[in-house]
């Protein structure tokens, strides 16, 4: 369980705040690393723009306890460091100087306000952008909408779930110009040169 920043202790500059409408999961941490409060750190994404752009991050905590804590609370920590480190990243918190102190946090979840992800470039998107989108194709058939991005490497591929029959049905769709004409995040949806029957 988090430390209580209202009763003192190692971790004074933590602090609990409301859970903004906003948030979004980025990574977590999982472990602490050598003996002065740092972090390791598992980003969701194979680009982790977010998690160096931010300044402050909101952790939630693994729900590992009986009493469930409010979910709508998150812990907010200042980022003080953050490095690559081999294929991993790493990161220092302010007022986390020790490893108990980063033990405590450890296995949390990494937040951060969608209002706070750096700019992108025309034609590139965050992939919580994408998730939920309609997926249709140039014939104007659904074929469902995006549950999930897999990363193979060289591209990302769309997992496109449609659950209107009793038999959810899936399909993956590479995300890469050949087969996505259009992403529409306005109409939430995205155009696809895709057949039903692939």
């Amino acid at each position: 369980m988090l430390p209580d920043p209202s009763q003192g202790g190692c971790l004074p500059a933590l602090k609990r705040v409301p859970r903004p409408g906003d948030a979004v999961e980025v990574g977590r941490l999982t472990g602490a690393w050598g003996v002065h409060g740092w972090l390791k750190v598992q980003p969701y994404s194979a680009s982790a723009e977010a998690l160096f752009h931010a300044n402050c991050w909101l952790l939630s905590e693994k729900q590992t306890q009986p009493v469930r804590v409010d979910s709508n609370q998150l812990i907010e920590v200042a980022v003080a460091e953050l490095r690559n480190h081999g294929n991993t990243l790493v990161v220092a918190f302010d007022g986390v100087a020790d490893r108990n102190a980063a033990e405590a946090l450890a296995k949390s979840t990494i937040l951060i306000p969608r209002s706070a992800f750096p700019s992108l470039e025309s034609a590139e998107y965050y992939w919580v952008d994408l998730i939920g989108l309609d997926v249709v194709n140039r014939s104007g058939e659904r074929l469902g909408q995006v549950t999930d991005l897999m990363p193979t490497g060289s591209h990302q591929v769309l997992v496109v779930v449609d659950h209107r029959s009793s038999q959810p049905r899936e399909c993956l769709i590479p995300f890469v110009d050949v087969y996505v004409d259009d992403v529409d995040l306005a109409v939430r949806r995205i155009t696809v040169d895709w057949s039903l029957d692939y």
